[in-house]
Formats: structure tokens, C-alpha cells, sequence
């Protein structure tokens, strides 16, 4: 067996050092079914993935622990992997023996998840939460249950929100606190007790003993731990939450049961001016909430009363930003039905983390997804959990340095510039013509595209007098991905400024390459603005502002070659791939 190349963090896995570990990591991505290039219908690409994580296209993500991988690297069967997997084993049993009347059926069930356990056992390169998510695959699909656990959810929130009304709740919420109170105005006088509040209910939703006990008979001790001082999460909150103003936050619960006083924290943060995004399982996992015990759940039903369920996988920019300002409290599901994974989070998902200002994550599985794996994230992530003994814990992981947000403000700014300039123009008696064109609709040829159009609105401009051409290369700002582009021109299109838009065609380009002197590359035959499906987008938005202004004119190739194209790529300046019909309504 080959020796791998020396590494202290994760982080520093890259491809190319090696062409066994290169064939190792390949086999390790594609048997856990987290390989982009293998299956890009359910994993996300790795433009999606930096919406997130800050990784160079070398770079080595695996949605699990450093400890985990480390294991899976020795590619022998360790003591702490033995440990997971035997776990995942005995949680199928349970759910087997407890749930499958049908001796045939729970045979069946055993029969193919041992061949699953023996070739883990043997060749242990799976992460265990994709070993379980394929057990509970087997379970579901050969019993035909697709939530065995919802009574059980059922009745761990109803405990919890019986809690909540209670007398109880109250002593633990609302006791003055031992403590003498530091401040010199009302205003830190205000934050404390907010802050206070804030620890209380995070330290409630750390109390199983609330929502796994029977009847309304709660221990002694959980009034006396929620009232217990928390300066470290008071502390973190000062700094995230107080000083950074009003901001949007990503929260991502746990269990079942907790996910009550999860909402109440929330409600807590909504009261002090923040939008929340709550984000819960998209199927069966376990006794983790999913959307639909958000439907079916009297008390999540109850206690939700405020939010906004949002059950589209692939929300747009424009759709998430305008249902936030709509509503402060919005719920989604993440897509998946497994411990946070990342490469296969929805679109939703991943926009929705790209415009938080901050990450709030329960429970030691996201501990050892975003906090106990050293890479670095795009967002500062909060996360509390229970330890092994029982303790409450809180860690604040900083974003990337690396990492900038451009904020919708910023990009309205950038619009708003660009159609103040629009307007001028017109003032003068100038047409205005947009341009669309191909940018980085084939891969490796950004830079070419960019001169390729830079010339010929050159062209255009020395051509034509009293004419004012928008050439989108022109106006690239630095931290800006293909989403927030795509927002912000779409502001400038819809804008009512535009007299001409110029859609690029086969002889453009030509021409550009003509101009520049060169002969046209192969990648290039052929190809006009119906190839990217940013255009095609545009196209979309010219038609649409077409009938609002029936004087603007549209020029280029025939708007119905364009429409063969899916949406343009998440996050990316390039396209997505041409598919068959069937396969992009499925997508």
C-alpha cells in the first residue's frame, strides 16, 4: 500500500500530489456518492459548494470530521470506525424489530443490509452517516414505511411545547438572574436581559430530560441549569449579534422535541430585528424534524404560526432576497435525509447559507461537520451542544478571512450606479443598448470571451454615434459570483432604460476575432449568445420587459433558439450542461 502525503490538516488534501492518493480520494468520493463529475444531478457542483465552504479547486472536502477522515485514510478497519459502524447496524435493528411485523419482510431487510456491513467491514472506506442513510434507504424502500419515528417526533415536541406553557417555563425564563447586572444605560441594561434570555433558551433546548420524560413530571434540576450563567454564549452573542446590528441568520436544529425551544429562540432573535431561516431535514432521518412534520405536527404547527414553509428546492436569488424582505421567518428543507452533507444540500439550502450573516448549529453532528473539520467556511458559525458528559458547550468558528460578503445592498448600489448612468445618457439624447454575450459558457475560455466582447462593443462604439452601450464585462466586481451578477444585471435590464438590446451572434463574434487579428479557435465555431444560459435568461427577462416597453428592440439570434437551455449553473459563470429533456424536468 502506498504511503500518503504528509498532512497535519485536512485542509491540506489537495489532488495532484500524488496519482495513488489521487486514485484513492476518486474511489473514497465516488463509493460515498459525493463526487460532482460522477452524478452532478444530486451532488452539488463545486461552484454550489463554495457558496459555502472556502475550498480551491484542488482542495479535498469530505462532509465529515478530520478524526473521521484520518480513519477512512488508513483504509484499515479501526477501533473508532468499528464503533460507528456497529452503531449504524443497531440503529437499523431497532428500527427493524420495532417497526416490521412481517418475519419475511425484516429477514429480507437483515439479509441485505448484512451484505452491506460485511463489505463495509471488510473495506472500510464509507463515511458511517452514508452507511446509515443507505440502511435506512433499504429499510424504507423493502417495508414501504417512509417515517416510522413521526409518533415518537410527535410526541417529543408535544412534551417539550407542554413544557413551554407551564409554570415552570416560566421560573426558568423569566427569574431575575443572581448576577448584579453591569451596565450604565438602558440600552445594556436591554441587551443583557436579551442576551440572558437568549442563553436560557439555548441551555432549555440542551434538556432532553424535558421532552423524553413522561407526562408533565420534568425534573427539579432543569430550572435551576436554564437559570445557571453562561457567560461564553452571552459573550459570542455580544459579538455576533449586538455589535453587527441586524443581520440574517441560517439555523440548523437537532432533535425532535428540541427543535421547540429552537423556534422560541428564534422568535427571541426575530423580536430583535434579525430574519431567521430555519433549515430541517428533507425526509426520514431518524428523529431529526423534517418539512413535513412541519405540515403534519400540531405543535410545530402551532408554535410556526409566524413562519413562512418554503418548499422550493432551487429558490433563485431574486426569489429568496424578496421573500426574506416579505417575512422574517422563513422554513426549508435542506434536501437531504442525512447528517449535514454539503455536497448534496439544495440549491435552497446553499443560497440560503450564502446570503446568512451567520451560521447557528445544533448538536455534536454539525460540531463534527463545521466545527471538528478544519476547513474554513464562508460564514461565522455558532454551534451549541451537549458533550459527552452532559455539559452545554458553545464554540464560535470565524468565517474565512479569505472569504468577502457582497451584501444586496452592495449590489443594488452597483445597479443603481449603472442605470443613474443609463438615465444620463438618455438625457442626452443617446440610445442605450445592453449587450448580451457569451462570458464563461465554455470552460477555460473566460478570458478569451471577455476580449472577444470588449472588442466588439469597441467596435460598436466607434461604429455608431449617440449610442451608450452597457457591456456587462465592464462592470466585474471583485467577490461578486455568477448569483449576484445575474441579480444585479437583471435589476439594470428590468429598469425600463434599455432602447436596444443586442443579443451576440455567430458573425459578432467573427467579426472580434477578425479585429483582433486572429483566426477563430475551434471552441468558438458556431457559437452565438443562444449557447450560454445566462443569456437565455436574458432573453426570458428582454421578453418579458419587451411587453412592458414594446419601443425597446431586440436584435440577435431568434429568441426561440434559446429556450433549449435549463438554468443557468448555480453560482457559476459558466453553464450548466445541455440535458435531454426528461432528465433537466427532473433536475
Amino acid at each position: 500500500m502506498p504511503s500518503w502525503p504528509p498532512f497535519t490538516s485536512v485542509r491540506q488534501l489537495r489532488y495532484g500530489q500524488d496519482p495513488y492518493f489521487d486514485g484513492w480520494l476518486l474511489h473514497f468520493m465516488t463509493e460515498n456518492n459525493i463526487e460532482p463529475n460522477v452524478n452532478p444531478q444530486e451532488n452539488a457542483g463545486i461552484e454550489q459548494l463554495r457558496f459555502m465552504v472556502d475550498i480551491d479547486d484542488d482542495q479535498v472536502f469530505a462532509p465529515c470530521s478530520d478524526r473521521m477522515l484520518r480513519n477512512l485514510l488508513n483504509t484499515e478497519l479501526t477501533e473508532e470506525l468499528r464503533l460507528e459502524y456497529r452503531e449504524k447496524w443497531r440503529t437499523l435493528v431497532h428500527l427493524v424489530h420495532g417497526h416490521v411485523a412481517d418475519r419475511t419482510t425484516r429477514k429480507k431487510i437483515y439479509a441485505i443490509s448484512r451484505h452491506k456491513i460485511q463489505q463495509i467491514l471488510n473495506f472500510p472506506f464509507l463515511i458511517p452517516s452514508r452507511f446509515l442513510k443507505q440502511l435506512l434507504t433499504i429499510f424504507m424502500a423493502t417495508s414501504g414505511l417512509h417515517d416510522p419515528l413521526a409518533e415518537v417526533k410527535r410526541q417529543r415536541n408535544a412534551r417539550a411545547l407542554a413544557f413551554s406553557k407551564s409554570p415552570a417555563m416560566g421560573w426558568a425564563l423569566y427569574t431575575c438572574p443572581d448576577q448584579s447586572m453591569t451596565c450604565t444605560t438602558l440600552e445594556d441594561m436591554r441587551w443583557q436581559l436579551d442576551a440572558i434570555e437568549l442563553a436560557r433558551l439555548a441551555r432549555l433546548s440542551l434538556c432532553p430530560e424535558i421532552w423524553l420524560g413522561e407526562g408533565a413530571h420534568w425534573p427539579e434540576g432543569v430550572v435551576h441549569l436554564a437559570t445557571a450563567p453562561w457567560p461564553e454564549l452571552e459573550g459570542i452573542f455580544e459579538r455576533v449579534l449586538r455589535r453587527a446590528g441586524r443581520i440574517k441568520i441560517l439555523y440548523l436544529p437537532e432533535e425532535s422535541g428540541e427543535i421547540v425551544f429552537d423556534i422560541l429562540f428564534i422568535r427571541a432573535l426575530l423580536r430583535l430585528g434579525h430574519r431567521v431561516t430555519l433549515s430541517v431535514k428533507d425526509g426520514f432521518c431518524l428523529t431529526t424534524p423534517t418539512f413535513w412534520d412541519l405540515e403534519r405536527d400540531p405543535a410545530l404547527q402551532e408554535i410556526l404560526d409566524e413562519a413562512i414553509l418554503v418548499d422550493n428546492p432551487r429558490l433563485s436569488k431574486n426569489e429568496l432576497l424578496r421573500l426574506h424582505r416579505e417575512n422574517p421567518f422563513l422554513v426549508i428543507a435542506d434536501g437531504t435525509r442525512e447528517r449535514l452533507n454539503l455536497w448534496r444540500t439544495s440549491v435552497t439550502f446553499a443560497r440560503s447559507w450564502k446570503e446568512a450573516d451567520l451560521i447557528i448549529a445544533k448538536g455534536i453532528p454539525h460540531y463534527r461537520r463545521l466545527i471538528a473539520n478544519s476547513h474554513q467556511f464562508t460564514r461565522d458559525i455558532i454551534c451549541i451542544y451537549q458533550d459527552e458528559m452532559g455539559r452545554p458547550q458553545v464554540v464560535f468558528k470565524e468565517k474565512s478571512p479569505r472569504v468577502r460578503k457582497i451584501t444586496e445592498s452592495q449590489i443594488r448600489a452597483q445597479a443603481d450606479a449603472i442605470i443613474a448612468a443609463m438615465r444620463a445618457a438618455r438625457g442626452q439624447g443617446k440610445q442605450v443598448m445592453f449587450y448580451s454575450a457569451i462570458i464563461g459558457s465554455i470552460p477555460g475560455q473566460t478570458k478569451t470571451a471577455i476580449q472577444v466582447v470588449t472588442t466588439f462593443v469597441g467596435y460598436l462604439r466607434a461604429k455608431y454615434t449617440n449610442l451608450f452601450i452597457i457591456n456587462p464585462a465592464e462592470h466585474f466586481v471583485e467577490g461578486m459570483d455568477g448569483d449576484d451578477l445575474m441579480y444585479m444585471w437583471e435589476r439594470v435590464q428590468r429598469s425600463g432604460q434599455i432602447d436596444i438590446w443586442r443579443f451576440q451572434s455567430v458573425e459578432d463574434i467573427e467579426k472580434s476575432f477578425e479585429l483582433m487579428n486572429r483566426p477563430v479557435p475551434a471552441e468558438w465555431h458556431g457559437k452565438d449568445a443562444t449557447f450560454s444560459t445566462g443569456c437565455t435568461k436574458e432573453m426570458h427577462i428582454a421578453l418579458d420587459v419587451q411587453r412592458q416597453h414594446p419601443e425597446m428592440q431586440i436584435i440577435g439570434p431568434d429568441p426561440k433558439r434559446f429556450f433549449r437551455r435549463m438554468e443557468y449553473g448555480v453560482g457559476k459563470y459558466f453553464d450548466a450542461r445541455l440535458v435531454g429533456r426528461d432528465r433537466e424536468e427532473s433536475h
